[in-house]
């Protein structure tokens, strides 16, 4: 009886398409999740804001009487001045604001990513996603954090407390435990029919993870390299995309990308060309001055975080020697054949060559993952931009290739970070160092016996 019950709702699924090969009543395939049509996914991803579409009240009233493209353009350009605003300020008061706004971005772009995930894989009676992907990312964000900034940069802070002191040494496994915690947590709330769906969000939830944790961890290790690593190739993402928008705007005719259509060679030739520039002329700009270049390392001895230092040699003025043909050329205007600039306005070079050739292809890839899913944005949270991801996913890859540019080219193993190690040793541990240093200091002949 029960089986002459299902033989026409098994019928009726294969004939709408719900699966895509023949099933029968009791079969395995039938328990499994079903697949996902192009119309179900459409309907499904509705509900997401769009975000390009949100005009505030009062704007909407005032701009009615411009055409929608025009409207667009000045809503755009508003919110645009905000924000860089608001960047400026965060600024001002300094790194840690910077930091805790990078968090903050991250835990938005990771809110946007997972509603998409759970408007597409709709479940029905299963409430652990969310639990789940929020748990995950507080592991990840503690094992990043805890071990690398917690350790490397603030142990002198969280040395002073027996408390602190017993998670950083035990932090992996910590680490590892809360991880744990949530792997069992997920195969216990697996469901039959729903296997599918929630093995799909759980990749999710790890990609997810992967490009908004993790970058935005490298982007806070830049920081502490010195506020110039964040400002200028910030600052050159969103030069390259205001000045590639305001080219295509006006000139743009030939496109560039299938996955954006809206995109020219036009504004991609003159936002490459107006990063090198503009980004070179902040980048001599902030060289100047302390605030930016240095280090952010805490003084133990004044308890708090120092801004000042000796600048190393990349953000000190040297003097170069101009190519022959152009040396002459300069000799006989009667100008010097050498010109002194800033060796990190060179850096500036090949970062604004990246944010410009490279970083684009961050948006096309985000652009790719929303036609994917029949979206416009990932969320309304900015009138006329969109999400929160749609203004950060071309900063994520550019704070990866900073990070690797920093480590490859420029950093250097300084005595206080080897310091913050060293206060981690057990006191004998400790001495022990003291007199191996004090003995190879004194046989190279550089301490006197």
């Amino acid at each position: 009886m029960a089986a002459s019950e299902e033989e026409p709702v098994v019928r009726q699924r294969v004939a709408e398409g719900d699966k895509s090969e023949q099933v029968s009543p009791g079969s395995e395939v039938e328990s499994d999740d079903d697949r996902l049509p192009e119309q179900h996914l459409e309907d499904r991803t509705k509900a997401i804001p769009q975000g390009t579409d949100q005009e505030p009240n009062f704007l909407h009233t005032v701009l009615a009487p411009l055409p929608p493209r025009w409207r667009n353009w000045v809503i755009r350009g508003i919110f645009t001045w905000l924000m860089i605003g608001l960047f400026c300020v965060i600024i001002y008061v300094g790194p840690l604001a910077l930091m805790f706004t990078t968090l903050l971005v991250q835990v938005w772009c990771f809110k946007e990513i997972i509603n998409i995930g759970y408007s597409v894989y709709r479940m029905h009676g299963l409430p652990w996603f969310r639990s789940l992907s929020w748990w995950f990312l507080i592991t990840s964000n503690y094992f990043f954090y805890g071990e690398s900034l917690v350790a490397d940069y603030f142990s002198v802070i969280f040395s002073k407390s027996d408390f602190m002191r017993w998670l950083i040494v035990y932090h992996r496994f910590t680490s590892f435990t809360m991880y744990i915690i949530g792997f069992v947590w997920f195969v216990l709330s697996l469901k039959k029919r729903y296997y599918m769906r929630q093995f799909s969000l759980f990749a999710w939830t790890h990609v997810a993870l992967l490009i908004v944790v993790t970058q935005s961890y490298l982007i806070i290790i830049n920081i502490f390299h010195g506020m110039i690593w964040f400002i200028v190739p910030v600052s050159m993402i969103v030069i390259n995309d205001v000045m590639a928008y305001m080219f295509g705007f006006f000139f743009g005719k030939t496109p560039l990308i299938q996955l954006s259509p809206k995109k020219t060679w036009e504004g991609f030739i003159g936002g490459g060309f107006s990063t090198i520039i503009m980004g070179m002329l902040l980048s001599y700009l902030l060289c100047q001055y302390p605030f930016f270049v240095c280090p952010v390392e805490y003084s133990e001895a004044e308890d708090s975080f120092k801004y000042d230092c000796d600048p190393s040699p990349i953000f000190r003025p040297q003097e170069y020697s101009l190519p022959e043909t152009m040396a002459n050329f300069s000799a006989l205007l009667g100008w010097k054949k050498t010109v002194t600039m800033y060796p990190f306005v060179l850096h500036s070079v090949a970062l604004s060559l990246f944010s410009s050739v490279i970083g684009p292809f961050g948006g096309f890839f985000a652009s790719g993952f929303k036609r994917a899913f029949k979206i416009k944005d990932f969320g309304d949270v900015i009138p006329g931009h969109g999400g929160m991801m749609d203004r950060f996913d071309c900063q994520y890859l550019m704070a990866s290739f900073v990070n690797v540019y920093i480590m490859t080219f420029i950093s250097e193993t300084s005595p206080q970070k080897l310091l913050q190690k060293v206060y981690f040793l057990k006191p004998e541990q400790q001495l022990q160092l003291y007199k191996l240093l004090q003995d190879s200091l004194i046989a190279r002949g550089i301490l006197q016996p």
